[in-house]
C-alpha cells in the first residue's frame, strides 16, 4: 500500500513511513552508513509503491525524531535522493516523491511459494555497475578527446596507447609497488585476453605447462589448455598456496595478494621462494593481481612483481574498480618477454582508443584515485554489515578472506553446500559454491562453503540481498 494521505498529494504520515522503511534501515547494521540506509530503503520504498508519485515526505526534522537520527543524516540523504531524481525538492511545498517515478507494486506471493527468479546476485567477480562514476568518466572523455593528437584515431601501437602506458606506470608504482616502463606495459581488453597472449608466447617457447591454484576460475584453465598447456594443481594448506611447483614446471599463475576464491594472502616467505624458483629455473610467474586495490584491514600488500621484475608479469584490469565493460587490463612485462607478447597480440592495437585516452586522464586528474578510494569505503562498509549480521543471526557461520577484495568465504556444516545453494536459488538468491572452483585434479578438497560476492549488488539493493542471505544461512 502506498504511503501517503487520501489526495495522493499530502504528507507521508511519519509514523506509517517508519512502518515502511525502518526494518531496511535495521538491516542495514554493522559498518553501512545509516545515510545510504535510510536512502536505499526510501529508494525501495518508492520501487515497491509503498511511497506514490508525488507523496510529500516528513520534514527532516520530524522523520528524524521519528526514526531517532541525526537530523543531517536525514537531510543529507534526502538531499542525496533529490539528485538522483527520486525525490523532489519545492519550496513551500517540501521534498515530494518525483512525479514521473515509476513504482512496481510488491508480488502478493508468500515466503512459502518461493519464485525461483533471480532477484539478488552474489555471485562474485563483479563490482557495483551502479557505482560506475558516469559524470566524471564523461568529463575524462571530453577532456582526452580535446588533447587527442591525430594519430591516436589511426592503427596504432599494438602496446596501446603511450598515454595510458606512462600514466599507468606511475599508478602502479605508487600504489601496488609494480616497477616498469610504459615501453614494457601492454594494454590488453581484461585479463583473460591477457593470458591469452601468454599462453601463445609460452606455446612458442616450447612450454608444456602451468602450476595454478588448487581453486581459481575454471575460465583461467581452459584459456590455459585451448594452447595445449597442461595445468597443474599447486598443494594448499593452513597457510595458503604453496606456490613452488614441482620440476619441469614452465610458469606459474598465482593470486598472491588476494587468493581467488579463499582470501589468503601470499605469505613473504613463499612469496620469496616461488620468485627464488623462478630465477633459478628461467621460470615464468604471473601475478593476477584483480583486486589489489581494495585492500582494508592492514597496509596494502604489494604487487609479486616488484620483487623480480625479470621473471614476473603483472596482470591488472579495471573490471573490478571500475566495469568490466570497458574492457580494459594491462600487463607489465618483464623486459625479455615484452616483443614476444606484443607479437601474440597483434600488429595493430585491437583495444579501443577511447577507453584507453580517457582512462588515461582519468588517472593523471586523480579521478581515479578518488573513486577507488571512495569504492573501497563502500566495500569495506558492506563487509563490516555482512560480518556483523551473520554473527548476530548465523553465529555458526564462519566467514573467512575478509581483509580485501569483494568477496568473502563463508564456511558451511559438511554435506550442506549444495542443499544451501538449491534453498538459495529457490528464494532467488544467486551465490556460489566453493566446490565450483576446484580445479578437478586437486587433492586438497576444503570443506563445504560459499564464495558470497558482497561487491556485486547496488547500494539501494543491498541490505535486502543481505537479508535474504541471512535468512537462508539461519
Amino acid at each position: 500500500m502506498p504511503v501517503e494521505s487520501p489526495d495522493a498529494r499530502g504528507a507521508a504520515d511519519p509514523a506509517r513511513l517508519r512502518q515502511a522503511i525502518e526494518s531496511d534501515v535495521i538491516r542495514a547494521e554493522g559498518g553501512v552508513r545509516v545515510r545510504r540506509a535510510l536512502a536505499a530503503a526510501v529508494r525501495e520504498a518508492v520501487r515497491s509503491g509503498r511511497l506514490a508519485p508525488g507523496a510529500r515526505l516528513p520534514s527532516s526534522r520530524r522523520l528524524a525524531d521519528d526514526l531517532g537520527l541525526a537530523r543531517n543524516t536525514v537531510a543529507n540523504a534526502y538531499g542525496d535522493l533529490v539528485a538522483e531524481g527520486w525525490l523532489t525538492a519545492r519550496g513551500g511545498s517540501g521534498t515530494l516523491v518525483t512525479d514521473s517515478m515509476i513504482t512496481r507494486p510488491a508480488p502478493g506471493r508468500s515466503a512459502a511459494e518461493p519464485s525461483g527468479e533471480t532477484r539478488y546476485d552474489l555471485i562474485p567477480g563483479s563490482p557495483d555497475l551502479t557505482a560506475f562514476p558516469r559524470a566524471a568518466w564523461l568529463k575524462a572523455t571530453r577532456q582526452a578527446l580535446a588533447a587527442a593528437p591525430d594519430d591516436a584515431f589511426g592503427y596504432g601501437d599494438p602496446r596501446g596507447r603511450p598515454e595510458l602506458r606512462a600514466a599507468l606506470a606511475d599508478h602502479l608504482a605508487r600504489t601496488r609497488g609494480v616497477y616498469t616502463s610504459p615501453e614494457h606495459i601492454l594494454i590488453c581488453a581484461g585479463v583473460s585476453h591477457g593470458l591469452q597472449i601468454l599462453s601463445q608466447v609460452l606455446a612458442g617457447r616450447r612450454a608444456r605447462s602451468v602450476a595454478i591454484e588448487s581453486y581459481g576460475p575454471d575460465r583461467h584453465r581452459g584459456l590455459l589448455a585451448a594452447a595445449r598447456l597442461e595445468t597443474l594443481p599447486l598443494p594448499f594448506d593452513p597457510r595458503g598456496t604453496d606456490p613452488v611447483p614441482p620440476p619441469g614446471t614452465d610458469a606459474v599463475l598465482l593470486t598472491p595478494a588476494h587468493q581467488f576464491p579463499l582470501g589468503t594472502t601470499l605469505q613473504r616467505d613463499r612469496r620469496t621462494a616461488v620468485v627464488d624458483w623462478a630465477r633459478r629455473t628461467g621460470g615464468l610467474v604471473l601475478d593476477d593481481d584483480y583486486d589489489g586495490e581494495f585492500q582494508f584491514d592492514h597496509r596494502s600488500v604489494g604487487a609479486l612483481q616488484a620483487l623480480a621484475p625479470d621473471s614476473v608479469v603483472y596482470l591488472g584490469t579495471a573490471s573490478k574498480t571500475l566495469v568490466p565493460a570497458l574492457r580494459l587490463a594491462w600487463m607489465g612485462l618483464p623486459p625479455a618477454l615484452a616483443e614476444e607478447a606484443v607479437a601474440a597480440k597483434g600488429q595493430i592495437d585491437s583495444c579501443e582508443v577511447l577507453s584507453q585516452l580517457t582512462m588515461a586522464e582519468f588517472i593523471t586528474s586523480g579521478a581515479y584515485g578518488r573513486h577507488v578510494r571512495a569504492a573501497r569505503r563502500r566495500y569495506r562498509d558492506r563487509r563490516e554489515s555482512l560480518v556483523a549480521a551473520l554473527a548476530r543471526h548465523a553465529p555458526h557461520v564462519h566467514v573467512t578472506g575478509t581483509a580485501a577484495g569483494l568477496h568473502t568465504v563463508l564456511s558451511l556444516p559438511p554435506g550442506t553446500e549444495q542443499r544451501v545453494l538449491h534453498s538459495a536459488t529457490r528464494q532467488g538468491l544467486k551465490v556460489a559454491g566453493l566446490s565450483r572452483y576446484r580445479h578437478p585434479q586437486s587433492q586438497h578438497v576444503m570443506g563445504d562453503a560459499l564464495v558470497v560476492g558482497y561487491g556485486t549488488p547496488s547500494d539501494a539493493a543491498w541490505p535486502q540481498a543481505l537479508s535474504a542471505l541471512v535468512e537462508i544461512l539461519s
